[in-house]
């Protein structure tokens, strides 16, 4: 079988072009190297939905998260998808900090964020009661809000599944030979014929351009360490508590999750592999420190989970995307912190240059919806409906029912992993000490090895 366009990489990046295309008409097939969707970069993030207040001027980062923003808001309820509406104050912690406040709500203007502006401290501590006293100022961010970081690329994964996408997961890609009619990929599940190729490959995406030229970026993976507090934690702040950033990161954050716990994070520590999102001992006690001093009153919260991202950064701040026409290959790489809000955007953009350089793309003004079940603690869940069944995870209150739907959908859970990402099973303050036999009984025999097709 050949395809119009084969995405390589099923991070939310890839899973919002995969959507994208094939609501234009595209054939296009997903292929990811791991056992499920976001079994690398993207699993592990911080889940906000970012405005772009802080993002360079006329840049295509800055385009994308704008763009994705106004989808995510746009389509969310149609792919009932969650939104903590939290906000966010970036808070300055000495008179140094506060003097920087000015310049970046001026910035915060200049991207189009009219609302952004100063708070002084007696408003913050209104605001933010529980802050430790020696907050000074803040900048008070109201578009900044809390997703949930896993329901929205399986929901765009459906949709793309829903209008004829192909999913092939456990697909590793060896090779290409460039053919006059595309590409002949050579992957561990067998050969792909493909007119054009979208490199999506995240921590990979140097090594995959390599396919098709000498990659003129380099990924050095830069990883990020959070700690999970337990959902007690969460009502001692009610905005997402922000940091003034710096040349290098964004800065440790303290803010809820759409779960209901409190999180703390991220670290920014560049290493070459690709893979290890190991968290160590030293730098979680180091976020909890920053965290109680920000909010002392987390000393007397207990740590639940701890876990880390890879975020795919380039020597190049901006994103690394273009078409390649003679090379039939669509690059989308250097992709960072921002990419969970800037996807629908990225993908938007992928689509104009598939449409410029590859083929037409339909317009679509009714498409399929697939909305996906909430996991998110705010609103509305299984276990608080009547004849709800057994619960299987008792910290996250998951219900057999759930478990099963998720094993049972068209994109079903691909590991225990992608299990747990589409449930919430085993993620509470026991990890699975109690329910993780009960869940791998009923997920046994289960979990899928073969490619999956759309009957459309």
């Amino acid at each position: 079988m050949s395809y119009d366009v084969a995405i390589i990489g099923a991070g939310v990046v890839g899973c919002a072009i995969f959507r994208r295309l094939c609501l234009g008409g595209a054939k296009a097939i997903l292929l990811e190297k791991g056992a499920d969707i976001l079994s690398g970069a993207s699993k592990g993030n911080s889940a906000m939905l970012h405005t772009g207040y802080d993002g360079a001027l006329d840049t295509l980062e800055l385009a994308c998260v704008r763009a994705g923003y106004a989808e995510y808001l746009e389509i969310r309820r149609h792919l009932n998808l969650p939104l903590l509406e939290t906000g966010g104050l970036l808070v300055a912690w000495n008179e140094a900090e506060a003097a920087q406040l000015p310049a970046i709500v001026e910035h915060a203007h200049r991207t189009g964020l009219a609302d952004v502006n100063v708070i002084e401290a007696a408003e913050l501590r209104r605001r933010e009661p529980h802050l430790a006293p020696t907050a000074v100022g803040a900048v008070s961010i109201p578009g900044e809000h809390i997703i949930d970081p896993w329901s929205p690329p399986l929901a765009y994964v459906l949709q793309g599944m829903a209008h004829g996408g192909e999913v092939r997961r456990r697909t590793e890609v060896t090779g290409g030979d460039r053919k006059l009619s595309g590409w002949r990929l050579s992957t561990s599940t067998g050969t792909i014929e493909t007119r054009v190729i979208v490199n999506a490959a995240g921590n990979y995406g140097d090594l995959v351009e390599a396919i098709a030229r000498p990659s003129p970026f380099r990924i050095t993976p830069r990883k990020g360490q959070f700690v999970v507090f337990d959902k007690p934690a969460a009502r001692l702040i009610h905005s997402s508590i922000l940091p003034v950033p710096t040349e290098r990161t964004k800065g440790v954050m303290v803010v809820r999750t759409a779960f209901g716990n409190l999180i703390v994070g991220p670290t920014a520590e560049d290493q070459e592999d690709r893979a290890d999102a190991a968290v160590d001992e030293a730098q979680l006690r180091t976020l909890i420190d920053a965290g109680i001093r920000k909010l002392p009153a987390l000393a007397g919260e207990t740590v639940t989970a701890a876990y880390a991202g890879l975020r795919p950064a380039t020597q190049f701040k901006d994103y690394q995307i273009e078409a390649l026409p003679d090379r039939a290959w669509i690059t989308v790489a250097g992709i960072r912190s921002t990419g969970l809000t800037g996807s629908l955007g990225i993908a938007r953009h992928v689509a104009g240059l598939y449409a410029q350089h590859f083929g037409r793309l339909a317009d679509n003004p009714t498409p399929i919806w697939t909305p996906v079940p909430n996991l998110a603690e705010h609103l509305p869940r299984p276990h608080q409906q009547r004849g709800y069944g057994e619960i299987v995870c008792h910290c996250e209150l998951v219900t057999r029912a759930e478990i099963d739907a998720a094993l049972a959908s068209p994109l079903p859970s691909g590991d225990l992993g992608g299990l747990k990402r589409r449930t919430r099973c085993m993620m509470g303050r026991c990890q699975g000490f109690y329910c993780s036999a009960r869940v791998a009984e009923l997920a046994a025999g289960r979990l899928p090895d073969a490619p999956l097709r759309s009957a459309a």
